[in-house]
């Protein structure tokens, strides 16, 4: 694995495999669920591509913020989201962090920084540099790092934000996770570039991409953007190359996948990559590894079953939140 690792004491790198943990463990969950039938609506997984969110995130404090995708549930989950409240709001409850109403692709908590994912790709770019103006206005050494796929740098949003934020100076990360697809369409078909990164240069900010199933790759790239950001030199764009193993959305049967890929990409999984670095480096034992991995699984149950046991929003309730002032504990009330 690479990266700079000397910087991160043997505790912070317990907590990032944790964090890869909860991520995998929830989404694995998440997609027994909706085969189920327990959730409505579409689900786009994270399975694969834990190391970006979590490298990125263990660099940021509960004040700075994030935005997210459609593929948002890492995201959530690195920043310090509730995987109770995660769980519910997939199953559509209204002890969901949007009452149920928001789902898969719309979960937010203002009291984490977490500005929302969305449904709309793109969206995140300009959300972005209007939370970087908002901390510049301030004056404080926040950061936002906004987390888009690869199809959505062909967006206008993805320019205008990058534009914006390079002019400005704001304090925002922007991470690519590219997964090598927009939808079913391979990277090699929708842009005529290798490396996303490339795209910096037409705004004069740093661009750099990392193997983003290298979580430690990911924590270092991250930490030297948002040192720069805290010191209000500006954004840097990062491409994290990495990989989907489930489909765009749970359902999708993937038939434009070349033969062999998942294989080759599955021997990328950045979790065993993590828990053999722990093992060969005697920072964690083998048991001690199954020990958290069985924590987690009890954690995974809980977010279930609390999921289970919450009520489905009342009918009337359905003109309610349609706008609000008020957040509590980072629940919209």
């Amino acid at each position: 694995m690479g990266g700079n690792i000397l910087k991160i004491s043997n505790e912070q790198l317990k907590e990032m495999y944790l964090t890869m943990l909860k991520i995998r463990k929830f989404e694995t969950r998440a997609m027994d669920k909706f085969a189920e039938g327990k959730i409505p609506g579409f689900v786009h997984l994270y399975l694969g591509e834990e190391a970006v969110a979590t490298g990125a995130c263990a660099n940021l404090r509960k004040d700075d913020y994030i935005t997210s995708t459609h593929r948002g549930h890492g995201h959530i989950i690195a920043k310090g989201g509730e995987l109770n409240f995660m769980m519910a709001e997939l199953f559509g409850k209204e002890n969901g962090y949007c009452r149920g109403k928001g789902g898969s692709m719309h979960i937010a908590d203002a009291s984490k920084g977490i500005l929302g994912a969305n449904g709309i790709v793109g969206a995140g770019h300009n959300i972005a540099a209007g939370a970087g103006l908002a901390i510049q206005y301030k004056g404080t050494d926040q950061v936002c790092v906004c987390f888009f796929g690869d199809a959505s740098t062909n967006q206008s949003t993805f320019h205008e934000g990058l534009n914006l934020a390079s002019i400005w100076k704001l304090p925002v990360v922007f991470v690519c996770e590219n997964n090598g697809y927009g939808i079913s369409v391979s990277q090699a078909r929708h842009q005529a570039i290798t490396d996303v990164s490339v795209r910096a240069t037409a705004y004069n900010m740093p661009g750099v991409t990392v193997d983003g199933n290298d979580v430690f790759a990911v924590y270092e790239a991250v930490g030297e953007a948002v040192a720069r950001a805290r010191k209000g030199q500006g954004p840097t764009l990062i491409e994290c190359k990495t990989y989907r193993f489930r489909g765009h959305f749970e359902g999708d049967p993937t038939v434009y996948r070349p033969s062999g890929e998942l294989e080759a990409w599955l021997k990328k999984d950045p979790i065993p990559r993590m828990e053999n670095y722990l093992k060969e480096n005697n920072i964690m034992t083998e048991e001690e590894i199954k020990k958290m991995n069985a924590d987690v699984d009890n954690m995974i149950d809980e977010a279930n079953a609390f999921a289970d046991n919450s009520k489905v929003p009342a009918l009337e309730s359905a003109l309610e939140d349609v706008y609000t002032d008020i957040v509590e504990e980072g629940r919209i009330r």
